[in-house]
């Protein structure tokens, strides 16, 4: 009787264990290494390239249950470089983002699809220039593990998608200057250490 009790309460353990392992895991942005870079066709001669740095934000992602993930992030427009200090005013005017108008970029999560072991879908509703629109991210997720530096829990993801800027409001020199903006996004992630 006794060694059956024993065994009930191991494999409670086991279970709870089990069940806490494969709980959503909270990350917080490694605002270093992760960035929003951006491309935008120039009256058709090139693929002009420019970045935002990554603010605030957290995701919970659950590895065994992609559906049980969120993320919420957001991205000061004053971070915007395009390598020249002139075409960062002009893109941050009224021209282009109004920027003191709109000094943030956001995106709030709505659903995560799993497609395979490393891919999946990211919905979810983004605010540019004070407009918010429904979006859906291609997703990779590059590497869930212990950092070796922080020595903590840390999760990489790229992920894609393209949007039209008069979608937003962004209209200035369209269609000379693409409408089309191919985004990609790299982010690092990890556990903060408890205190």
């Amino acid at each position: 009787m006794i060694l059956a009790k024993k065994l009930i309460a191991g494999a409670v353990l086991s279970l709870a264990a089990l069940a806490a392992a494969a709980a959503p895991v909270t990350y917080t942005f490694d605002t270093l290494h992760s960035r929003v870079t951006f491309y935008i066709n120039h009256f058709g001669f090139s693929n002009s390239v420019g970045e935002f740095k990554v603010g605030d934000g957290t995701f919970t992602f659950d590895n065994d249950d992609w559906s049980k993930s969120k993320v919420t992030a957001k991205i000061p427009v004053q971070s915007l470089e395009l390598g020249d200090v002139k075409w960062n005013t002009h893109v941050l005017s009224a021209d282009f983002l109004e920027s003191a108008k709109y000094p943030e970029i956001t995106f709030v999560s709505t659903k995560v699809e799993k497609v395979d072991a490393t891919h999946g879908r990211l919905y979810g509703d983004l605010t540019v220039h004070g407009v918010t629109k429904p979006v859906v991210l291609d997703l990779t997720v590059n590497r869930v593990g212990e950092h070796p530096m922080r020595k903590t829990q840390a999760a990489g993801f790229t992920a894609t998608v393209t949007v039209k800027r008069s979608e937003f409001g962004v209209v200035a020199y369209v269609p000379a200057v693409a409408d089309d903006v191919v985004i990609r996004i790299e982010i690092e992630s990890y556990v903060p250490p408890k205190a």
